[in-house]
């Protein structure tokens, strides 16, 4: 039995596989967003064993993130935020670029210690990241609150935006976090 039913705006067709595709983008979504939004909830609220904005600070002083406080607020939001606008699917492209950007900050942190989080490295929040952005790129599918809304939230414009905006936040703060790092580290 093959399926001949349209989707709405575009016309195209729906098949058996267009489903399968919507259903993992839902479980990519839920579980990738639901990751980000509980690691955000405890830089911002303490939740989950976390140390809330206070202690998240004082974690990105030592890390070389200046202003401590405004670091933890973006980090969080940058997690908890996008973590959630993912999962709900809702402005897909600015959630996934969030989260992106924010992951890269925190692989930037991790970077010295290798690739694998076994010792230290930056594997895990590396793979956030890219799935994050994968998402912001493919979009939410039809299991979601943009494609409920029309995609009022999600135009094609909105992909690369997103992403070149988060990109060059990630690079201006992480390369004024090495920047500190470097001059604060004693000399040979």
């Amino acid at each position: 039995m093959t399926c001949t039913r349209f989707h709405a705006r575009s016309r195209t067709r729906l098949t058996p596989c267009s489903n399968r595709r919507d259903l993992g983008l839902l479980a990519l979504r839920l579980g990738t967003g639901g990751v980000l939004a509980a690691h955000g909830a405890q830089k911002l609220l303490g939740w989950f064993g976390g140390g809330g904005v206070s202690g998240t600070a004082a974690a990105m002083e030592s890390m070389g993130y200046a202003p401590a406080k405004a670091s933890a607020l973006a980090a969080g939001l940058g997690e908890a935020g996008g973590g959630a606008l993912l999962a709900l699917g809702l402005a897909t492209p600015v959630g996934g670029a969030a989260a992106a950007g924010t992951m890269a900050g925190a692989a930037a942190v991790h970077a010295p210690n290798g690739f694998f989080a076994m010792g230290g490295g930056y594997e895990y929040p590396a793979f956030l990241g890219f799935v994050a952005a994968g998402l912001a790129v493919t979009g939410a599918g039809r299991y979601s609150l943009d494609h409920a809304l029309g995609h009022a939230l999600d135009r094609h414009w909105m992909v690369p935006a997103a992403l070149v905006g988060a990109g060059a936040a990630a690079l201006a703060v992480v390369g004024s976090r090495n920047k500190r790092v470097k001059e604060s580290a004693p000399e040979e």
